[in-house]
């Protein structure tokens, strides 16, 4: 049985996640490295003197919906994710490569750790997975499932599957999924909802590895942003966009007609 090393965070999304993993029977998942939540998105604004109330109620609502989405199903499943915490930025250390090398995974699975540095990089050159969640390269850097729905592009929330390298979400694209949205949506069920299907994909595109075709790549400049550039005026936005009927103009769309190339890998014809 094929053997994954998985490499994420602490939010309960991310245990959602390895938790899922650990149960496919596809695979194995022989250990999990889970970076601390010091500085997630909840943290950053809580600790920032100069968060707006709407930014400290828009992460109060995240952390919410985290809690219907994953919890009960997080506590239900038996855990075999084999979870070692670490701080965050700490999965460069020398003696966790030195770990993660002697378990010698036949793959490594990242889903929202720190940057990865070159020693692993290099030590599972070909073996070693990442999921951005954002449609590469059209949305890079921080927040590329927020953004889309600021600037009203709805369609442009999903999810990228590809092999890591040194950059900042520049591997060569494996596979890329769209977000589910219905009517009543918030921009935190929209997010929760996809990172369940692609937990799912996730799992398909492991099992399915040896198979995976190469496809090709999206050609685009994109729209970088940085953390500090999702301040009180784009919270704002975001939630007027929602109010004044965004989500309503997407799901009576009838077609995904004219829309940006996003990759298909076609041994995941049911992705």
């Amino acid at each position: 049985m094929k053997s994954v090393v998985v490499i994420t965070g602490d939010e309960l999304r991310h245990k959602y996640f390895r938790i899922a993993l650990a149960n496919d029977d596809r695979f194995k998942v022989v250990s999990t490295y889970c970076e601390g939540v010091e500085l997630s998105l909840e943290a950053r604004t809580n600790k920032n003197p100069n968060s707006s109330l709407l930014e400290k109620l828009h992460v109060s609502a995240r952390k919410q919906s985290e809690d219907d989405f994953f919890e009960a199903i997080s506590k239900k499943l038996i855990d075999r994710s084999n979870p070692v915490k670490i701080g965050k930025g700490r999965i460069n250390d020398t003696n966790l490569v030195r770990e993660i090398k002697k378990l010698n995974p036949e793959l490594l699975v990242c889903y929202g750790s720190s940057l990865i540095k070159a020693e692993l990089l290099e030590a599972f050159e070909g073996r070693f997975l990442n999921v951005h969640l954002g449609l590469s390269p059209y949305y890079r850097g921080s927040g590329t499932n927020v953004w889309p729905l600021v600037n009203n592009e709805t369609f442009m929330v999903g999810a990228t599957y590809m092999h890591i390298d040194a950059g900042i979400d520049t591997g060569k694209i494996i596979h890329q999924i769209r977000a589910d949205i219905f009517l009543g949506d918030s921009p935190h069920s929209i997010g929760n909802r996809l990172i369940k299907k692609m937990t799912g994909v996730y799992a398909d595109i492991i099992s399915s590895y040896e198979n995976l075709s190469d496809e090709e790549q999206p050609k685009s400049d994109g729209k970088l942003y940085k953390m500090k550039d999702f301040d009180d005026a784009a919270c704002r936005t975001l939630y007027n966009n929602f109010s004044e009927g965004m989500i309503e103009r997407h799901v009576f769309r009838s077609a995904e007609r004219g829309l940006p190339y996003i990759v298909k890998n076609a041994a995941l014809k049911k992705a």
